[in-house]
């Protein structure tokens, strides 16, 4: 029997229409107890340095408010931890955050930043929270981040869910697949997420080793054409559909 593929609900971008114009709405609390309606397993929520989004306020509510895990995307900076250490968020994303980019551009390099990850990540699980790195599918990537004791990594899927050329886009989903294998065969928990839309999300959902895709913009965008609960509904049917059929393997 295939392993259950979890699916995280980002909510980001809905605080991105509400920061558009201010105020209250549309709600990110509000999306995420409607991810959860719609059978998310978890809420992804990334506060930024310049919180262009996610607002310490909505991580408080979150924290307090819904009943599903909450995986926290945070940078790997002091201000980021002690947050984490605040609210005690079931998970801890760590990505690569830079001011300029318009959403996260590639995977954090934990092989050159091991000595200032390693205690990070010890910090965050000696509280109890559940560290992943989210890197790009470079089985050196993976082993450092096993090295610095991170129990999960999360691939950055966007160069194959970018790919317009038939052949890179193989190429692409072959170091998934490649990267994924790798992270079982050293005792990591594989999530994948980025970029991934109804057309890309099934290759990915059936590769037996990826037990979590976490998936934001686009569903944020489905909602406004088909509302959220109906957005949500259909790409866990397809990824339900997909690991079932095992197209990933």
């Amino acid at each position: 029997m295939a392993r259950k593929l979890r699916l995280g609900v980002n909510i980001d971008h809905v605080a991105t229409v509400r920061n558009a114009r201010g105020g209250p709405h549309p709600d990110p609390i509000r999306a995420a107890l409607a991810a959860a309606d719609a059978g998310a397993d978890g809420i992804t929520a990334h506060l930024r340095e310049d919180r262009r989004h996610i607002l310490d306020d909505d991580i408080a509510r979150l924290s307090a408010e819904i009943a599903l895990p909450l995986n926290f995307e945070m940078a790997a900076t002091e201000e980021m931890v002690a947050i984490a250490l605040r609210h005690r968020p079931h998970a801890a994303c760590i990505v690569p955050e830079k001011r300029t980019e318009r959403t996260t551009e590639g995977g954090l390099d934990v092989a050159g930043q091991r000595e200032a990850l390693r205690p990070l990540v010890a910090r965050l699980g000696d509280a109890g929270i559940r560290v992943s790195m989210f890197v790009n599918p470079d089985p050196a990537q993976l082993d450092a981040s096993r090295a610095i004791g991170a129990p999960v990594v999360e691939l950055h899927t966007g160069a194959y869910c970018d790919a317009e050329d038939p052949a890179l886009r193989l190429r692409e989903l072959d170091r998934i697949r490649a990267a994924a294998r790798h992270a079982e065969e050293i005792g990591l928990e594989c999530h994948a997420g980025h970029g991934l839309s109804y057309e890309t999300v099934g290759v990915v959902a059936a590769i037996p080793t990826v037990v979590e895709l976490n998936i934001g913009h686009f569903l944020v965008g489905e909602a406004i054409f088909l509302g959220l609960d109906a957005a949500i509904r259909r790409m866990r049917a397809l990824m339900e559909e997909a690991r079932a059929g095992g197209a990933g393997r």
